[in-house]
């Protein structure tokens, strides 16, 4: 694999990496953890084009494009541990070529961390995880996350009528979107291990959660990383852990297949897809040597790449394009936004 950088910005703890798609156009989108702090958009050949979309919240983990939808997202804003009370919410954003970017609010919900949008059937739902339902300090995590569920509005700024799907769930970080069974789902961790949450058939029916491991988790991916039919997971443990592990369902059962073989502190970010051909897992670490890493399935073993050291990022979001494939890097321990432009 070869390695292009392009180096989009300085950003302070730069926290969120996404893309959304502007009249055709791809645009890597860049936020800060930073309270009143800004976040950039991105495009052209090289993404030298630079444009504000917000420039007064920080604390966005997340900006998810909203499905069958022109020009328009949802984001987190003012996600932080050390704010009590948490002012942590959903906002909507638009595109227009005569005004620019338009941003409003929607929703609080308190310590809001995780969040996506499933279009199944026709209908857009909304999926949000708390990573805890209150706090007294950074530290507190006497208090368990949720996880919400609602219909999304043609018109996001109505707001979203949630209902709660699960609870007793601690230190409820780490999340990723798959497939089951044909359908859309949601896989969520925490001290509790992880659940794979599936939305309903039709309007008016339940929400499908299942637990599928046990274990402290605080994030994960899935991938077929070895083409043999089924997906494996790769987990980062416990709670922002020391510890990165690809586990294989034997039956029923995930068992661990490889142990990531650095050490880390502080890994924070997975995401399984095929990258340069191959089915892939590619994650970042905060501290230490505070890398992005690629990890790949040859000649029967498991290889990984180091991509770059001392970067430490917070978020990673992978887009695939005709002739490569790109990393959007939120480079947070570097205060970095960052691109890498991947070839085989």
């Amino acid at each position: 694999m070869k390695f292009n950088k392009i180096h989009c910005d300085d950003m302070t703890r730069c926290y969120c990496a996404s893309h959304i798609e502007i009249d055709g156009e791809l645009v890597a989108l860049f936020a800060s953890e930073d309270p009143t702090s800004v976040c950039h958009a991105y495009s052209g050949e090289n993404f030298e084009h630079k444009e504000v979309v917000w420039d007064n919240a920080g604390g966005c983990m997340s900006i998810i494009p909203i499905p069958n939808k022109k020009n328009e997202f949802l984001a987190v804003q003012e996600f932080y541990l050390k704010v009590n009370p948490s002012l942590a919410k959903i906002v909507w954003g638009k595109y227009e070529k005569e005004t620019g970017w338009v941003i409003k609010d929607v929703l609080h919900l308190p310590y809001l961390h995780r969040f996506d949008i499933y279009r199944k059937n026709g209908i857009n739902y909304f999926i949000g995880a708390t990573i805890a339902e209150d706090k007294k300090d950074k530290e507190d995590w006497s208090k368990s996350g949720e996880i919400f569920a609602g219909v999304l509005p043609d018109d996001p700024t109505k707001g979203i009528e949630l209902n709660k799907i699960v609870d007793g769930c601690f230190r409820n970080h780490g999340y990723c979107r798959g497939e089951f069974e044909g359908s859309v789902c949601g896989y969520f961790a925490s001290d509790q291990g992880v659940l794979r949450v599936t939305p309903p058939d039709q309007l008016d029916g339940d929400w499908h959660v299942e637990k599928i491991m046990e274990g402290r988790i605080s994030e994960i991916a899935f991938v077929d990383i070895n083409n043999d039919g089924i997906e494996e997971m790769m987990t980062i443990e416990p709670f922002h852990g020391n510890t990165m592990k690809i586990y294989k369902l034997k039956d029923g059962k995930y068992e661990c297949d490889f142990v990531y073989p650095y050490e880390i502190d502080f890994a924070h970010t997975l995401v399984g897809t095929k990258f340069c051909g191959k089915n892939s897992f590619l994650g970042g670490v905060r501290r230490v040597n505070a890398e992005l890493f690629v990890i790949q399935y040859i000649d029967n073993k498991y290889e990984v790449t180091i991509i770059e050291n001392g970067v430490g990022p917070a978020n990673i979001d992978v887009v695939h394009r005709e002739n490569d494939d790109i990393i959007i890097a939120a480079n947070h321990t570097k205060n970095e936004a960052a691109i890498y432009v991947a070839t085989a």
